[in-house]
């Protein structure tokens, strides 16, 4: 959430920023931002001002009573009557005030930071670098969906059965395949100074709020609705959540968690080769790492965390590339986004399998997520997240990149957590 400091001191830039976005009503919704904000504040000073009267007068009562002048002093308790009146109204008013900038200003998503390339859409995406070979694969060679029903690893039709579609279930080699690369990427987090963190896959409305999947993304979540709980997107949400409405020590900064969780989301898209498969489920399986850094450290982070990502798929042995998203193709609360892809040979295309993002302090406004500076006030620390990794799409080109006659051979990196160095 953006700061309404910072919608009145940099009006411009902010309306330049939300532009790169194409947000459409951004000059309506900023003007009406700071229209309700200098209400908020008319009316707290008249309220203030109002009490004080009113204190006043108390005072001016009791010495009033004490010399016998009952008449002076009704006169005066009426005043003081109508000042309590007034000054109800003005509370009653303020709560009002309140709830519709807050709603307000929940409705604009953050600004991107200046490197943000302009754009509308994934075709306007930077590629920042491309590492690794594509290989080449003979005519016969099989998209992932014909390969998981061809070694019996994965089971779609078992899925739909016992929930729906976009819930597969995993057998034999493909389960522990999965549970392999959850073990990696954790393990690969932990040398890299990343505390495990198991959260809760069910969380409340506030923190919802908190990390800005509500409102924005309320209908992408599974809710239940008899608790008003929410089934996870990401392990983003659970663990920045740890830290609402924290004042963090400087020494412990900066704070790095990782984390393992199954990710829900009701938005599987439209039937085609590009949504086939594993390209995208409704509940998948993720290592999330997330970091809280003071302001002047977090693009350094956001830089050490695509590294981080890159040295997964590297081990892996998955060509891949960077990109760093446009204006229009960013979420809605991040500042800079950098999204990996991974070469599928089968299909011939990008997957992604990650993305990095700096909220700056869009999300910690939010949370109340504070350090105390140097000058002993409290300051928004900046939040970041990256995805490290997701695995559907990392199996889908494993498999793919990686299938011959005699079967699937597995990276070196794996053999040791799979307990086999090939699937077949």
């Amino acid at each position: 959430m953006l700061q309404v400091s910072v919608l009145r001191d940099n009006t411009e830039l902010v309306l330049a920023g939300l532009a790169k976005r194409h947000y459409k009503t951004a000059e309506a919704d900023v003007s009406a931002i700071l229209n309700l904000d200098q209400r908020r504040k008319q009316l707290q000073t008249e309220h203030d001002q109002a009490q004080a009267e009113a204190n006043d007068l108390a005072r001016q009562i009791g010495g009033l009573m004490k010399s016998g002048d009952k008449a002076g002093a009704e006169t005066l308790k009426a005043r003081t009557a109508e000042l309590k009146q007034l000054t109800k109204t003005h509370s009653d008013e303020l709560v009002q005030v309140e709830e519709a900038l807050q709603q307000t200003l929940y409705k604009l998503p953050n600004v991107p930071h200046s490197s943000v390339p302009e754009g509308r859409s994934a075709d306007d995406n930077e590629v920042v670098r491309e590492v690794g070979t594509k290989p080449e694969l003979p005519a016969t060679a099989k998209p992932h969906w014909e390969l998981i029903e061809q070694y019996d690893i994965i089971d779609f039709a078992l899925g739909n059965k016992i929930t729906g579609a976009g819930f597969p279930v995993y057998k034999g080699q493909g389960a522990r395949l999965q549970r392999a690369l959850i073990n990696f990427f954790l393990d690969e987090a932990r040398n890299a100074g990343y505390t495990e963190i198991q959260p809760p896959i069910l969380v409340n409305e506030a923190s919802g709020y908190g990390t800005g999947q509500l409102p924005d993304k309320e209908g992408q979540m599974y809710h239940s609705t008899a608790d008003d709980l929410y089934l996870i997107p990401t392990a983003e949400v659970p663990i920045t959540n740890l830290y609402r409405n924290e004042i963090i020590a400087p020494d412990q900064l900066p704070v790095r968690n990782a984390g393992y969780t199954p990710c829900f989301r009701r938005e599987a898209g439209s039937w085609g080769a590009h949504v086939r498969g594993l390209n995208r489920l409704h509940q998948f399986d993720k290592v999330e790492i997330v970091q809280i850094t003071k302001p002047e450290d977090s693009y350094a982070a956001l830089d050490g965390m695509v590294v981080h990502i890159e040295g997964l798929l590297q081990k892996l042995e998955l060509p891949y590339r960077v990109l760093r998203l446009c204006g229009g193709d960013m979420g809605f609360t991040s500042a800079l986004t950098f999204d990996l892809e991974v070469w599928s040979a089968a299909q011939q295309r990008w997957l992604e399998v990650s993305s990095a993002s700096n909220f700056e302090t869009y999300q910690a406004n939010r949370l109340k997520l504070r350090y105390r500076g140097d000058n002993g006030k409290t300051q928004l620390l900046h939040t970041l997240n990256g995805s490290a990794l997701a695995l559907p799409r990392i199996v889908a080109a494993l498999l793919e990149n990686n299938q011959a006659e005699d079967g699937i051979q597995l990276p070196e990196v794996l053999h040791s957590y799979c307990g086999f160095s090939k699937i077949g």
